[in-house]
């Protein structure tokens, strides 16, 4: 599954509740009566929405600069794991003597994530001062601020720069987990938090740190199951966690622990298309439960539910019927359908 932002955009004016906002700025500022909040948009093109690179940004892999490197000579800043692979600068093709690192500059990025998605809102009448004067406040947006911080940490794990992305990730972690101390439980903010330790355990997965991960996705799959099960991309979400723990368990030789995990992802899965029969990539997905648990009864020697479990997903799949747009699903449903027939010899 292609790594997602779980989190939801925060409500924006419209563009021409945004012009006018703009053209009538100063005259906003004199009216008592009004009280806007403005978007935050950022000066340097981080918005969460966007893909922009700012001046805080390493060309290598596009995200916030993390641990900084200066090239020397030619002064060059990038992230200190980035550069590492080069021995001439990519910018300015100068060959590279040395790196330095840069904690003055390091030290104004992380700044400037602590201040990110602060936004400048009016208060109401009531709130004003005795002069007249609209009081401005400070808001943390925290949607926008888990955007952005996801948004870089995912340039940086593509750019195979993991330590920046889960320095990013912990971030954001922590943000949601001050917000639950505040919200309590909310379905919402559960969602995110699940979310954001299944990318971190990602994050360890791809650095061969099979332990943290597992600890990472358990702990994701605790707050998902917090959640109602009538969300399918929660119970998505959750699938994934549990077969991700299985798929651990299973390279790790445990047999027994990955069939236990594989199972709950099953009857996950199946539980959701039991409530939403009619969506097609929830077929697929049992499908891909069942392979996964006959897979393993197979390797344990239980020959006959390996087979019954290939022939169910099998059936399934044949029973599924997905309209000529559904392109992307009718080649994952094919190629589960071979792999299955090539497990029976078929």
């Amino acid at each position: 599954m292609t790594p997602v932002c779980p989190f939801v955009k925060a409500a924006r004016p419209d563009d021409a509740s945004s012009k006018k906002g703009s053209e009538n700025e100063g005259k906003a500022k004199k009216e008592s009566s009004d009280s806007a909040s403005v978007s935050p948009k950022c000066p340097f093109g981080y918005d969460s929405g966007t893909f922009k690179l700012g001046p805080l940004s390493c060309m290598i892999c596009q995200a916030l600069l993390f641990d900084c490197a200066k090239c020397i000579p030619c002064s060059h800043v990038y992230c200190k794991v980035c550069i590492s692979r080069f021995k001439d600068c990519p910018l300015c093709g100068a060959d590279i003597e040395k790196t330095e690192a840069d904690t003055d500059l390091q030290s104004v990025v992380d700044r400037f994530i602590e201040g990110h998605a602060r936004i400048k809102r009016s208060n109401t009448d009531a709130d004003k001062d005795a002069g007249g004067d609209t009081k401005i406040v400070y808001e943390d947006v925290s949607l926008e601020r888990g955007a952005f911080l996801v948004q870089q940490a995912m340039r940086a794990f593509r750019a195979q720069n993991v330590e920046s992305a889960k320095s990013r990730l912990r971030l954001c972690v922590d943000d949601i987990r001050g917000q639950i101390e505040i919200m309590g439980n909310t379905s919402e903010l559960c969602s995110q938090l699940g979310a954001v330790l299944g990318t971190l355990g990602d994050c360890c997965r791809a650095t061969g740190d099979a332990s943290s991960a597992i600890d990472y996705f358990e702990e994701s799959v605790e707050f998902l199951t917090k959640l109602p099960t009538d969300n399918l991309e929660i119970t998505h979400t959750l699938s994934v966690s549990l077969n991700k723990i299985g798929d651990l368990k299973y390279y790790a030789g445990d047999m027994e622990a990955a069939r236990s995990f594989y199972s709950r992802s099953l009857n996950v899965r199946r539980d959701a298309m039991q409530h939403h029969p009619n969506v097609p990539s929830q077929t697929l997905d049992v499908a891909v439960s069942l392979a996964k648990v006959a897979d393993v009864d197979r390797s344990i020697g239980n020959e006959d539910a390996a087979a019954a479990g290939f022939q169910e997903a099998i059936k399934l799949l044949k029973s599924l019927t997905l309209k000529p747009e559904e392109v992307g699903l009718e080649q994952r449903r094919l190629s589960v359908l071979e792999f299955l027939n090539s497990q029976l010899g078929g």
